[in-house]
């Protein structure tokens, strides 16, 4: 039998449509007027295994932003074989006069599809499409979520007759939407015939009768074990929402306080310094931008699916021109070859391609070899960082020293190096870059003494970058925009006093027993030396300066595992005490830190996936 609130939302269909501002004739399979048991509940999931134009999620998107009650958090997980273009995309939302306001942020993200998971951010974090591009079976087998509301395409409709059996790959698809379910799940779908029904109520749904769409709501006849009982549950390490604490005010730790205090946490960020973003951080201005391999390794695929959310991030709440710049980065191959996969198609084109324009640096011919990334970007780090402690819910408290972590019945006490407990609270997330193993070796009633893998592969690098402020003439021999390849130039940086030229980074392994040796102006010369290879010109013209010793310095510490990968992952967890690590970012914070964070935030809140399965188990400590 379904559940009596359950028939009561299906006999209020026609007015919650109006509530939610969509017209009454427009099909079910079209709008999200099913969906409106969302109302008073922290968040709601929807599968749709089916994209289509986009019609369906803009739909369910206009109807969140109408309803006064509606989740704090919407998740839309939508699977296609293929990303619908831009054009087919625009089309839709000009159908939709009340979205065209929002649909900008939509339309800015809609790029460089290629198969695998997509995370984009709307609403201000608060509405997240994960957008799954290949076959049915193979994307629902890397993610791990449980929907409030299935639309079930016509890619999983069998083609031949209304008797005839559903092929194996449409039952094993149809089986791994079920594992999706809990019970109470709500199903729509646009045509079903015979065969297709009977899967279904063999896998544990159940029908109304003469609805057209078909309507139907999980509700097997056998037991359910762990979340799928009912709404999905959080994840059994930790509680719902509340006060949590989150160790370092660096891109990690200030990424994932924002995307917690999204998700309704009260966010306590204790750092040691007297500011934010006072390690590695604070760099003046670093590159983001893919990294690209023949082989589109792990880290090429993790590099493009964090880059993507840095970026909306960065495009929200920074000052494009002031504290970012998004105008595109060359990429030298000095090692001759392109770095691309042999069958590298159109959508991976939009993220990186061969260059061509002779124009983008004077060091640039047409012999050599080079890629463009059109969505590399310059981003000031401590501007961002600045921007997600601002976030409602975070508060930072600087000049704190965490020491120590107590597993206690009342969650983890937390302890300042005095001995001092500061705060008690049932989740922690250690995001202190090359502290975080030290301070996870302090906690009491676990044991963190035996080998931790890939965190205890972590090492401190030093490095420096050596920067200058223009002078007459600089523009006549700087190129156009960032160039990567032997360290990296930025050309055109605002700074309080004018605009500013960063070059960089050196590379010094550091151990607890020794500082960095190597004198400032001699990592002023190797810096130097990346730039006579990178941009020979340009450090023809700039040598003068470093050997009149004109040039400024910043000198920072990375924390980099063996496999230059992040740590996300759970130290610790139950229902009352949840301890967790968001560390080693490497040379690739801008890149990789609020992917970190949002994986971080679905593994807690059992939400869908940033990232596929395979690709977030490669991060596991």
């Amino acid at each position: 039998m379904v559940p009596t609130r359950r028939r009561a939302t299906y006999r209020l269909l026609p007015d919650l449509a109006r509530v939610s501002g969509v017209p009454a004739d427009v099909p079910a399979t079209t709008h999200p007027a099913f969906l409106q048991g969302w109302q008073s509940l922290p968040a709601w999931c929807v599968l749709d295994t089916a994209f289509g134009d986009g019609t369906r999620f803009l739909s369910t998107w206009r109807a969140w932003q109408c309803d006064p009650q509606r989740p704090r958090m919407l998740h839309y997980v939508a699977i296609c074989e293929q990303a619908p273009d831009l054009e087919s995309l625009q089309r839709s939302i000009d159908a939709l006069a009340e979205l065209r306001p929002h649909a900008a942020t939509l339309i800015r993200q809609w790029f460089g599809f290629l198969p695998g998971f997509h995370r984009v951010h709307l609403s201000a974090g608060h509405v997240l499409l994960t957008l799954c591009v290949g076959e049915l079976k193979t994307m629902l087998r890397e993610q791990h979520f449980t929907a409030n509301s299935v639309v079930l395409g016509p890619l999983a409709a069998p083609t031949a007759s209304r008797a005839s059996p559903l092929s194996e790959p449409v039952h094993w698809a149809l089986k791994a939407m079920a594992r999706c379910c809990h019970r109470g799940t709500e199903l729509v779908m646009h045509k079903a015939n015979d065969s297709l029904r009977n899967d279904l109520v063999r896998l544990g749904f159940e029908f109304h009768k003469q609805t057209d769409p078909f309507q139907g709501y999980f509700n097997p006849k056998w037991d359910l074990s762990n979340s799928r009982g009912g709404r999905p549950a959080a994840h059994p390490m930790t509680t719902s929402p509340g006060r949590c604490v989150v160790i370092g005010a660096g891109l990690a730790g200030a990424s994932v306080a924002a995307s917690l205090a999204r998700r309704g946490w009260q966010v306590q960020v204790l750092d040691a310094a007297d500011a934010p973003a006072a390690g590695a951080s604070g760099l003046p201005a670093g590159l983001a931008v893919p990294h690209n391999s023949p082989d589109n390794s792990p880290r090429s695929r993790l590099s493009r699916a964090g880059l993507r959310l840095t970026l909306e991030q960065a495009r929200h709440a920074l000052i494009a021109g002031q504290d970012f710049e998004e105008r595109g980065t060359l990429e030298r191959r000095l090692d001759g070859a392109l770095g691309l996969p042999a069958d590298w198609p159109l959508a991976g084109e939009e993220w990186s391609r061969t260059a061509v324009q002779k124009t983008i640096s004077p060091d640039f011919s047409g012999r050599d070899k080079a890629l463009w990334h059109a969505h590399g970007a310059w981003i000031k780090p401590a501007r961002l960082v600045q921007a997600w402690l601002d976030e409602p819910g975070v508060r930072l408290v600087p000049k704190t020293r965490v020491n120590h972590l107590t597993c206690t019945p009342q969650g983890w006490a937390v302890s300042d190096d005095s001995g001092q407990t500061l705060t008690t609270v049932p989740l922690v997330v250690v995001a202190a870059a090359g502290g975080s193993l030290t301070l996870l070796r302090h906690v009491e009633k676990i044991s963190i003494d035996r080998p931790t893998g890939r965190l205890d592969s972590a090492r401190e690098l030093a490095g420096q970058v050596s920067w200058a402020l223009h002078q007459s003439g600089d523009d006549a021999v700087f190129p156009q925009t960032p160039v990567n390849g032997s360290g990296s130039f930025i050309p055109a940086v605002p700074v309080q006093d004018g605009l500013a030229w960063f070059v960089g980074a050196t590379y010094e392994q550091l151990d607890s027993s020794n500082q960095q040796r190597t004198s400032q102006q001699t990592r002023h010369q190797e810096n130097l030396l990346k730039l006579e290879i990178l941009l020979p010109r340009a450090a023809a013209y700039l040598k003068p300066r470093f050997a009149r010793e004109e040039i400024q310095a910043w000198s920072g510490v990375r924390c980099a595992t063996s496999d230059r990968l992040p740590v996300v992952d759970v130290i610790q967890g139950d229902g009352s005490a949840s301890l967790w690590v968001s560390a080693a970012m490497g040379s690739r914070g801008l890149s990789l830190c609020v992917l970190c964070a949002e994986l971080l935030a679905a593994r807690l809140h059992a939400e869908p996936l940033p990232l596929e399965s395979r690709l977030a188990r490669l991060l596991h400590a």
